[in-house]
């Protein structure tokens, strides 16, 4: 787990001193592959032992202690509306830092860290119903695939106060 964690793909169009690269930390859920960026994680960890919290949103799965802090643990398949599935020995909880609030998010597996130039990213295409540009900052396409990026900020409702 922790050797792919550290691979560092390079776009195939990537080169030295061409402008801004992304580190991102990629990683699964159902057949899709997301990414953030690699300042926003603080760390992976296990899926631990989760207490629930009554009239919570339907994708807060509770909250774990970390070392002596309560931080709120998201189901990102139920926030995205996809099918909840059973933890499998590869699922993660990435744990963020957004705006000064700690988190952690479930997710099915984490991929690797990847390297990706900004002039590679792409807004997405309208789908006529809003839903995309909720949550992500774009997409962008390493080794033939699409990675969708988010904006962490967006998704879980957290606003600066800049």
């Amino acid at each position: 787990m922790l050797s792919t964690l550290t691979k560092v793909l390079l776009h195939d169009d990537a080169e030295e001193g061409s402008g801004g690269v992304l580190q991102l930390v990629s990683f699964q859920l159902g057949h899709e592959i997301f990414a953030i960026d690699i300042l926003d994680v603080q760390e992976i960890i296990r899926l631990a032992d989760i207490t629930h919290v009554p009239n919570a949103p339907h994708y807060v799965e509770g909250m774990v202690n970390l070392r002596g802090k309560i931080i709120p643990i998201i189901n990102l398949r139920a926030r995205f509306g996809l099918c909840v599935t059973e933890p499998t020995k590869d699922t993660r909880v990435i744990v963020v830092e957004v705006a000064h609030v700690i988190l952690g998010f479930i997710v099915d597996s984490v991929e690797e860290v990847l390297r990706l130039p900004e002039e590679c990213i792409e807004s997405l295409p309208s789908t006529g119903r809003g839903g995309a540009a909720e949550c992500h900052r774009g997409v962008g396409r390493v080794n033939g695939r699409l990675v969708m990026l988010l904006d962490l900020e967006r998704l879980f409702g957290i606003r600066t106060s800049d």
